[in-house]
């Protein structure tokens, strides 16, 4: 099959989703243009500010498409064949993850602009609060760990890990100080994106020329080098003024988005015309990963950002509905955005499609499968080879810096919002608290069944999977609480979070049961970074989903009675 056809077959697919479901969606909300927004009656102009749905768009679809849509769709296309991904990331991306996002931002727009933890304290209990709290810290640690270890990985790569070390520093170094002309100079944004934006490509050229190699130091290799640098920059970011380094790092970082998704799409329909891509790798592979867990609930929990992810509540509820002016946008921002990062799910998979089987197990990992599939897309347009490889691995490193640092930040606003502890060092603790995990796993030697030393990424990419799709039920529990108490269709909300539940509850059984098994056998405690974070999700899960499922009996009750008592 021609890889340009599916596509833009898939293309048409999420945009008639789009009109379809997303119109439906609309409808079922009610949605007004004549209702006043947070943005407009809580306007501040620093986190409530009205904008442009367009402009909007475009932002809220950087904050949310950070590595994920990228990693998923490749492991789960190696693992179980093109066919059973395409699907999930099509379906998954309509009436799951878009209906996510949509109500998410909707429900925040309807409670003032409150955070989806605040408007589960207006449906459940202060305990539930608090539990869905510690499951959201525990959610973005896992998220550090795994996108840490995967771009130490890209920057200790033997042939250009170096290079695109030397260019993600000079890209940061461009941040902070476009970040600090534009707070004391204030120039026209335009002119300072046409200054920089160029000079990201400077660094991309510049990199393979002035390689960042990192020195092993005692028992501690290149890569927990790396890793240890990431960590002190994530600690960094997340106590320094947003200006300096994480608005402009990220503006920037959207726009580099945008052009790896519309050079990798031009370069496709380009070299269709020179010679096509013809889809190499199988469209099935078995009903068993690698690692030996099954394509259900596997498949769901390994694809997760490019089909669905409860991450995304965090930056819907928590900047999104903030600077919402319409109600009408909602579907543009929420639902478009996500279809959109379906989009580059797509072709991140696509990067798995043009190999053979035996090519993709050279490449191995996800960040290098995914700089080969967009230089060879580039390669249709002329660019060198080299070039294209480390703009796509620096394109691959920036998006991972803006999981890094914002999922830092947000743990620590939910841990001093835990603890209630906020003054002068409150910040650097917090922040310090909440990278302790994350430097055990990275540091932790890790092996597989067969006692094979594998990345730590590689361990947990399945517990934040599951992490990541029980955090979406969680948020989708919470928004149909929403619906129903407003007598709106609540079941559009309630059965994805049923669904999602029980596919994140089937993943985390499959990731505790060796774990329990080797305890039982052994009669003792066994340390298992993957056993025990997932017990420990599974728990908080099991609260809040008891805490959620009686909020419904006991309104439904009482419904009953009001009924009862009118006759």
């Amino acid at each position: 099959m021609n890889l340009l056809f599916l596509i833009l077959s898939s293309m048409v697919v999420l945009f008639l989703g789009y009109r379809l479901y997303g119109n439906f969606l609309s409808r079922i909300l009610g949605l007004r243009d004549n209702a006043p927004t947070p943005a407009y009656t809580l306007r501040d102009d620093v986190d409530f500010v009205p904008a442009g749905k367009w402009y909007l768009l475009g932002q809220h679809f950087s904050a949310i498409a950070a590595a994920g849509p990228i990693v998923g769709p490749i492991l789960a296309g190696m693992w179980f064949g093109w066919v059973p991904t395409l699907l999930w990331i099509l379906l998954g991306g309509i009436f799951i993850g878009g209906v996510h996002d949509m109500l998410t931002i909707a429900a925040s727009v309807r409670h003032q602009g409150k955070s989806i933890a605040e408007v589960l304290r207006e449906y459940m209990s202060k305990r539930a609060y608090i539990l869905f709290l510690l499951f959201l810290w525990f959610s973005l640690v896992y998220i550090i760990t795994t996108f840490m270890d995967i771009t130490a990985g890209t920057f200790t790569d033997p042939l250009r890990g170096a290079g695109v070390a030397s260019s993600s520093m000079m890209y940061l170094g461009l941040a902070i100080v476009m970040g600090i002309i534009l707070r004391k100079f204030n120039p026209p944004l335009g002119i300072t994106t046409l200054v920089f934006l160029p000079l990201v490509f400077v660094a991309v050229y510049l990199g393979p020329h002035f390689p960042l190699t990192m020195s092993s130091v005692g028992n501690l290799d290149p890569r927990a080098m790396w890793n240890g640098a990431l960590l002190v920059y994530c600690f960094i970011a997340a106590v320094i003024p947003m200006w300096l380094l994480l608005q402009p790092r990220g503006y920037l970082g959207g726009f580099f988005l945008t052009l790896m998704v519309g050079v990798s799409l031009l370069g496709i329909i380009v070299g269709n015309f020179i010679q096509p891509f013809v889809i190499q790798y199988p469209a099935f592979t078995g009903w068993i990963s690698p690692g030996g867990f099954p394509i259900l609930p596997l498949l769901f929990t390994t694809v997760a950002c490019g089909a669905c992810s409860g991450f995304h509540a965090m930056v819907c509820s928590g900047t999104t509905s903030k600077q919402i002016a319409k109600e009408s946008d909602i579907k543009l921002v929420g639902y478009g955005g996500l279809l959109l990062e379906s989009l580059v799910a797509v072709i991140a998979l696509g990067t798995v499609l043009i190999l053979t089987t035996s090519k993709a197990g050279e490449l191995q990992d996800p960040n290098q499968i995914f700089a080969n599939g967009v230089s060879v897309f580039l390669s249709r347009l002329g660019v060198p080879t080299e070039l294209a490889l480390n703009f796509a691995l620096l394109a691959f490193a920036t998006f991972v810096y803006d999981t890094l640092d914002v999922a830092t930040r947000l743990g620590r606003y939910i841990f001093e919002e835990l603890t209630g502890w906020r003054g002068k060092w409150s910040p650097y603790a917090a922040s310090f608290i909440t990278l302790v995990l994350p430097a055990i796993f990275v540091t932790t030697r890790m092996t597989d069944a067969t006692g094979q030393v594998i990345p730590a990424w590689k361990m947990f990419w399945s517990v934040f999977g599951s992490s990541n799709q029980l955090l979406a039920a969680l948020v989708l529990l919470t928004v149909s609480l929403w619906l129903f108490k407003n007598k709106m269709r609540y079941g559009v909300a309630l059965w994805p979070a049923i669904f999602m539940m029980l596919v994140a509850m089937c993943s985390l059984f499959f990731i505790l049961k060796p774990w329990i098994g080797e305890m039982f056998s052994l009669g003792r405690f066994i340390f298992n970074p993957m056993g025990i974070t997932g017990a420990l999700l599974a728990g908080l899960a099991f609260l809040l989903l008891f805490e959620g499922a009686s909020i419904f009996v006991k309104t439904r009750a009482s419904k009953v009675e009001t009924l009862v008592v009118k006759k």
